[in-house]
């Protein structure tokens, strides 16, 4: 059978067989002799932590590298990628987390695109593209209009085009790289009936997932790396989340309830009333030295943007609010940071760091005076800074002023609280803090906010995940449509008393 014949195959039947590979880049071994096979019909999961060489990996078998070791057989046959387009000529297509349409264009323009039907005059043929457009869109299920625009599609229906996309090219292997990094838990819930279709249908997935609970869910197997090397493969029905987690860290996480009690200190924040039309209404709140004050919500009901007024990015017509006990007015990020209030926010790329500078440049963003010598920056003080956070927070970089674009997600959300850390404050706040970052980087986060109360801080910490809320709250407060609906101790803490709270009326 040749590579490029895409008829399909028998479920069971290995698709792909990766031998050996190998990848090195300047100083860093990505990948060591890496082996795994993946089966038609089957969902496998690859594991592991931020720089174990998933994406490396994903990145040989799609084209985008080429190994330095090792080969990779594909039905039956050795493959020599050297670009993307010869993979997805054999029926390999990577599906990356960011979207990679071309928002101007219609949906049937980028299912097709490279590939456009033309007619005998040269031009293309819009009735076979439209038509072979729907038939596609049937095919997979999806509710989808051949003339949508594509950057006017919400990012779930982004994702639906790109996945269309593996259908009309007859895909026999598909690779998902953190698919519901933006998706609701509906978007998610029709995502996975679409990968069971493709897997019904024969093709091979590949499936990148820092989300364990939705990796047992959907795959039949999953194999772990851990710093460029081959772990071993799990049957996913034999397992539990703790199975993967040891694997992928190589020791077993510490039972999270065994953190001491609190013993918070004086009142730090209070907010008597706050109100932002559109987002929060009359909500109020306090935090005391010492204490992680656990705020939970769903997306859109005002968590943020109480953040941000806090912090002196939103302005609010209404609020009432006090610090250390005395009447305060925030009206901007340095107002903010000169009382002694840190901000980690939820999007780090885009509102936490500059990609392109270095770590250390970016840690010492919000403190240039306390690196500056005679009216000018001392790189001396900015490596000195950069290397006590390095240490304290175990930040894998190259170097102080080696790019952050470069570094794992969980290193670079590492980068942002040192960022906040190296201006000592007095209140730490916390949008989505482990968002985006493996089981390991997720531990040590939250053993350093564990560590930081501990020491006297006062923390917020606003989680869309339940669990995460549970582990670490002293207390909580429930937002729900802008108001706070719940305020629980630690004792109440609950599953049941977060729901309760996001299902008041």
């Amino acid at each position: 059978m040749k590579a490029n014949d895409k008829s399909s195959q028998r479920a069971g039947e290995i698709s792909l067989s990766v031998n050996g590979i190998s990848k090195r880049f300047p100083g860093v071994l990505a990948l060591d002799k890496v082996s795994v096979d993946v089966h038609a019909g089957e969902v496998h999961a690859i594991c592991g932590e931020n720089g174990a060489g998933k994406s490396t990996l994903m990145k040989v078998i799609a084209g985008n590298y080429r190994a330095d070791e090792g080969d990779l057989v594909f039905r039956g046959v050795k493959i020599d990628l050297r670009s993307p387009l010869q993979a997805k000529e054999l029926g390999i297509l990577l599906i990356h987390q960011e979207i990679s349409l071309v928002p101007e264009l219609t949906v049937a323009e980028n299912i097709f695109l490279g590939s456009l039907p033309y007619n005998r005059m040269g031009f293309v043929d819009w009735q076979q593209l439209y038509r072979r457009t729907e038939e596609v869109i049937a095919k997979a299920g999806f509710k989808l209009s051949a003339k949508d625009i594509a950057g006017e599609l919400p990012v779930a229906r982004q994702q639906m085009v790109e996945i269309a996309r593996a259908v009309a090219l007859q895909s026999s292997l598909v690779i998902f790289d953190e698919p519901t990094a933006s998706l609701t838990e509906a978007e998610a819930k029709a995502l996975f009936d679409t990968i069971r279709q493709l897997k019904e249908n024969g093709v091979a997935i590949l499936y990148i997932s820092h989300k364990l609970p939705e990796i047992l869910q959907i795959s039949d197997r999953v194999s772990v790396l851990r710093d460029g090397r081959y772990q071993g493969t799990l049957q996913t029905d034999e397992v539990d989340e703790n199975a993967i987690t040891a694997l992928m860290i190589g020791r077993h996480l510490e039972n999270p309830n065994d953190r001491p009690a609190s013993h918070p200190g004086d009142e730090v924040l209070s907010i008597d009333r706050i109100t932002v039309p559109g987002f929060i209404d009359q909500a109020e709140l306090s935090v005391h030295a010492g204490e992680i004050l656990g705020m939970y919500g769903l997306v859109g009901a005002g968590r943020s943007e109480l953040a941000e007024v806090i912090f002196g990015l939103r302005d609010s017509p209404d609020v009432s609010m006090r610090w250390h006990g005395k009447p305060v007015k925030i009206s901007s990020p340095s107002d903010a940071v000169r009382l002694g209030i840190g901000l980690v926010p939820e999007d780090r790329k885009d509102h936490g760091l500059i990609l392109d500078m270095g770590g250390a440049t970016n840690m010492t963003l919000p403190a240039l005076r306390a690196v500056q010598h005679f009216g000018f920056i001392s790189r001396d003080k900015e490596v000195r800074i950069f290397e006590d956070y390095r240490e304290k927070l175990q930040i894998a970089a190259r170097g102080p002023f080696a790019s952050v674009r470069t570094l794992s997600g969980g290193n670079q959300q590492k980068i942002v609280l040192g960022k906040w850390l190296s201006t000592h404050p007095d209140l730490l706040i916390l949008d989505e803090p482990t968002r985006g970052v493996d089981v390991g980087a997720k531990a040590e986060i939250h053993r350093l906010i564990s560590e930081l109360a501990k020491a006297g801080m006062a923390i917020i910490v606003i989680s869309s995940e339940m669990p995460e809320i549970l582990l670490l709250s002293d207390r909580a407060i429930v937002i729900h449509n802008g108001r706070v609906t719940r305020e629980l101790p630690r004792a109440q803490l609950s599953e049941q008393t977060l729901v309760e709270g996001i299902t008041s009326t």
